[in-house]
């Protein structure tokens, strides 16, 4: 079967076929696994208990994104955390690691926390995507509506009072917008039927290229603070 009748396949079913647009996808390069892909339905994640749904989340096949994958980041910390802090996806250090927010950005992460008087392991943290996207690239659609079910079971579990979405993709996905950044900052919103405030601020990796931001950052979460107070 060829390349394209394969694409044509995949397409029929819904499926978005990734394709390489950096530089290096020229010349001499290994082909694409795309070819190799076979996608799997993962099972309702709406009864999992934690165990459950780690081990569902391990084992997905639903995106091609599994491919690629070193290994899943399911989420980590307090499983009954008031504050639950969540991103994009992981990247490279986070998909050799299995863990959220290492590196540069999970120190400066860490540094907010304590900032707020908060340790890593008194909060939950967690991604939109539990899989690593190629060369760090935005999440798919498709991808973000096969791992969306996860969140929101985390979501479920933990019961946070406070929700933290870190970056313009979380917001985004979290809030089911295309509002940029600055429209969505400033104001507790609501995330999807649960009536759980959400914030929205500034992904730590983002504030490490533009640290004139980390000011505006504080003040976000001076106001989750106060959201999660007020509910007291």
């Amino acid at each position: 079967m060829t390349v394209d009748k394969q694409h044509q396949i995949l397409e029929a079913m819904g499926i978005q076929v990734w394709e390489s647009r950096c530089p290096e996808a020229s010349g001499d390069v290994a082909p694409s696994p795309i070819g190799k892909i076979k996608l799997a339905a993962t099972p309702p994640a709406t009864k999992l208990d934690w165990q459950g749904l780690q081990q569902t989340v391990t084992a997905c096949r639903a995106c091609e994104l599994h491919v690629i994958r070193t290994q899943t980041v399911f989420g980590v910390g307090n499983k009954d955390a008031d504050w639950l802090f969540v991103g994009e996806a992981p990247g490279a250090e986070e998909d050799r690691k299995g863990e959220p927010f290492v590196g540069r950005a999970g120190q400066l992460l860490a540094a907010m926390l304590f900032a707020l008087n908060l340790k890593r392991e008194q909060v939950y943290i967690a991604n939109v995507l539990k899989c690593r996207p190629p060369a760090n690239r935005d999440p798919a659609g498709n991808e973000v509506q096969q791992c969306e079910p996860f969140l929101l079971r985390q979501v479920e579990l933990i019961g946070p009072r406070v929700i933290v979405a870190l970056g313009r993709f979380a917001a985004q996905s979290l809030l089911k917008t295309s509002d940029p950044i600055s429209r969505l900052r400033g104001r507790p919103h609501a995330y999807g039927g649960t009536g759980i405030p959400l914030i929205v601020t500034y992904h730590p990796a983002y504030l490490l290229r533009s640290p004139m931001d980390k000011k505006k950052a504080w003040a976000d979460l001076c106001l989750a603070r106060s959201t999660l107070q007020a509910s007291a």
